[in-house]
């Protein structure tokens, strides 16, 4: 961040711990649900991603006339990824929940991927190798011994998306050393999505795991959106 003014990168830090303080301090200071699934708490979740919103767009002011395209895909994709965690939370009055969160995740992944498109050509090697991670992931966690109903189907090719994500992430890691915090970003975010499947399509209720799916989610969203510091 050696291109940055000095305001701005205390900004940026500032906002980078702000979120760190927000995530853990709303699993501390938290309580366990009746289920024992989750501790953290509400404002935990969303005020840490909200955070990263802002650091985002602020990513994207710093880099709008170097970088305008890339930057501005980055920030839709993480405040498409808040409204995906309003939808999660139930905050909105709607009956399926999920497929609205999973809506605006896709949404949010293809903004990811089209920013990966433009930083580096694409590497169909680590494509394929992450689709391939994504269905085996969807059938041993989703389809496998599972109801199988249409919500079940919608969930392939969105961990196929979210698969996508990882592997053109992985290709400009490959290519840009640097910017392994976009791919390992993207593969927290699958692995966290892969955990959370295992809740919402399998009923798994073992304790924690709903915390486990927000500290592999928000440090993902972290790594993909500080991932800009990289194209200063």
């Amino acid at each position: 961040m050696d291109a940055l003014s000095a305001p701005m990168q205390l900004w940026l830090a500032g906002l980078l711990i702000a979120w760190a303080l927000v995530l853990v301090g709303g699993f501390v200071l938290g309580r366990p649900n009746p289920e024992g699934t989750r501790r953290m708490t509400l404002w935990g979740r969303l005020g840490s991603s909200a955070i990263l919103v802002v650091a985002a767009w602020s990513w994207w002011w710093q880099l709008r006339q170097t970088h305008n395209l890339t930057a501005l895909l980055l920030a839709v994709g993480m405040s498409l990824g808040f409204l995906g965690d309003l939808f999660m939370a139930k905050v909105f009055p709607i009956n399926n929940y999920v497929l609205g969160g999973m809506s605006a995740f896709g949404l949010g992944h293809i903004a990811y991927i089209s920013a990966g498109l433009l930083i580096e050509r694409f590497d169909w090697l680590s494509w394929l190798i992450w689709m391939i991670v994504g269905a085996i992931g969807w059938y041993m966690i989703v389809w496998h011994d599972s109801s199988r109903s249409r919500l079940h189907q919608v969930a392939l090719p969105y961990s196929l998306l979210l698969a996508s994500t990882t592997g053109v992430a992985t290709g400009v890691a490959l290519e840009q050393l640097p910017m392994a915090t976009f791919a390992l970003g993207a593969a927290l975010f699958l692995l966290s999505d892969l955990v959370l499947a295992t809740q919402l399509f399998n009923n798994a209720h073992w304790r924690g795991i709903g915390d486990v799916v927000w500290f592999t989610y928000g440090p993902a969203q972290a790594l993909i959106v500080y991932s800009m510091a990289w194209l200063v």
